[in-house]
């Protein structure tokens, strides 16, 4: 992971994306592109008739990128100490969200905040845009700053192609790892190999010690039993395939993934 994209705005979580950035970065030896984001144009739509009222950002792209530069800056400025990660700035102006999306793909993983509802937080389609679009992992940054990251992982198994390719991605952090543990989720699993598969995988690329752990099905939601799980274990990275299920029947009757882009309190690495 040499090369990685952190799209830049000024929100809630943004700080904390840079610092998983960093740790990131230290581990690799990496460079940390900076790139200005463009806010996002909010669109209403109302019926009978139908009339569609487009929110335009108040800001130039000029004054967007003068403004991210100034943050990026100013965090890159009070590390202490430096670290190992190489941070640089991105010339060339603000990109949207579709334009992360492209330019990702020119980098091993994009890191973005954990989205939120309010306008003072990482937009959903952010993330989905570059998760879906640019064949690259996303990791997701807390709210609150990580302190390690990648030490003790918490692995999601449902057999899926999402959570292989997760687990693909996420190979080298997981050489690294002091203590790596795969979890799979009693009634959460798609056709596909079984975890003890993927244990032996994991074995022949030299990750050894792994610890599988099988948890009854959850009362309440498989998100909700994993991210507990990786609180219990201490876990400060998730590896997870995202969007198993289809992103609208999330939308309309929750998932795992859903779920996790709401609530986790750890970073959390996805692949879809």
């Amino acid at each position: 992971m040499k090369k990685i994209l952190l799209p830049v705005e000024s929100n809630t979580t943004f700080n904390a994306a840079f610092a998983v950035a960093d740790l990131l970065g230290a581990r690799f030896a990496s460079q940390i592109d900076g790139v200005a984001l463009k806010p996002g144009v909010i669109t209403f739509v109302t019926a009978d008739p139908v009339v569609v009222l487009v929110s335009q950002p108040a800001s130039t792209d000029a004054e967007t990128e003068k403004s991210a530069r100034a943050l990026f800056d100013k965090l890159n400025a009070g590390r202490t100490p430096p670290g190992k990660a190489v941070f640089k700035w991105r010339d060339g102006g603000a990109i949207d969200d579709n334009g992360l999306s492209s330019l990702s793909r020119a980098y091993d993983i994009t890191i973005v905040g954990r989205p939120g509802l309010k306008q003072s937080e990482p937009r959903m389609t952010t993330l989905e845009v570059a998760l879906f679009e640019s064949g690259r992992p996303i990791l997701m940054a807390p709210p609150q700053a990580s302190k390690t990251l990648g030490t003790n992982i918490l692995v999601h198994w449902n057999a899926s192609n999402e959570t292989a390719r997760a687990i693909n991605d996420a190979m080298p952090l997981l050489r690294q790892a002091e203590q790596v543990t795969m979890v799979t989720v009693e009634g959460a699993m798609v056709p596909g190999p079984k975890a003890a598969d993927m244990l032996d995988y994991l074995a022949a690329h030299g990750i050894r010690g792994i610890e599988s752990k099988v948890k009854p099905a959850a009362k309440s939601s498989t998100g909700e039993a994993i991210l507990a799980e990786a609180r219990r274990l201490g876990a400060d990275l998730l590896i997870k395939g995202a969007y198993t299920q289809s992103r609208l029947r999330q939308m309309i009757f929750g998932g795992a993934t859903q779920h996790i882009l709401q609530s986790a309190d750890i970073p959390v690495m996805l692949s879809h």
